[in-house]
């Protein structure tokens, strides 16, 4: 059960940060238990009714920036046509100081400028527990964009960054591990509108979870 205070974001950003400082603290007396991951980059071409398009390249001060331990960026068509884009970074552990950048704050150093934002609950087939995300619009010029993105550690999906955080330190006490990742579909608004862009983000994410879960640390 979530505490009262905690709705409040300086009591949740004063929570992190005296947690953080104990696990800190704690975390140099025992050495982490870092789980062993393939690849990002050989994850299927074909994903159901999705088929790579292409993989994006990252320029390398972008790269720097991440500090991620391994970065999908793909390009996926779906066989009616629609495009979409999948981004995937993973950090095995976030105790040299590295940790997912959330992408309300990268956006807007691209030129996107954030319109409309939602919580949103992604059913996947199989899954007991929805997928808990961020909805964005984002314009830039005459372009719109739906970007759907949240933080996953083992088999928990989160939207708010904050949350994110206090899981990864209670999993640093409980399972000596602090790995996530952050993943982001986004679908640019065509003809069909925003719920039709949203729509073709929410398919490609409920085919490509089951196979990110294999690839990501667990």
């Amino acid at each position: 059960m979530r505490l009262t205070f905690l709705k409040s974001k300086p009591a949740i950003v004063l929570t992190v940060l005296l947690l953080s400082q104990a696990v800190l603290l704690f975390s140099f007396t025992r050495r982490e238990a870092i789980p062993a991951t393939q690849p990002l980059t050989e994850t299927p071409a074909v994903l159901g009714n999705w088929t790579k398009l292409q993989d994006g390249v990252i320029e390398k001060e972008t790269l720097d920036v991440l500090q991620a331990d391994d970065i999908l960026n793909r390009e996926f068509v779906r066989s009616t046509g629609e495009h979409a884009n999948l981004f995937v970074a993973m950090f095995r552990s976030q105790r040299n100081g590295k940790a997912p950048h959330s992408p309300k704050n990268c956006l807007p150093g691209s030129g996107w400028l954030e319109e409309a934002t939602s919580t949103i609950h992604i059913d996947v087939p199989g899954y007991a527990t929805p997928i808990e995300a961020n909805r964005y619009l984002v314009g830039k010029g005459d372009f719109k964009a739906i970007v759907i993105y949240w933080y996953q550690s083992r088999d928990r999906s989160v939207a708010s960054e904050y949350w994110a955080k206090y899981f990864v330190i209670q999993d640093a006490m409980r399972y000596n591990r602090t790995d996530t990742s952050i993943i982001k579909v986004t679908t640019f608004v065509g003809p069909g509108g925003q719920q039709k862009a949203e729509e073709t983000g929410r398919d490609l994410i409920r085919t490509a979870y089951p196979m990110l879960l294999s690839y990501l640390p667990h």
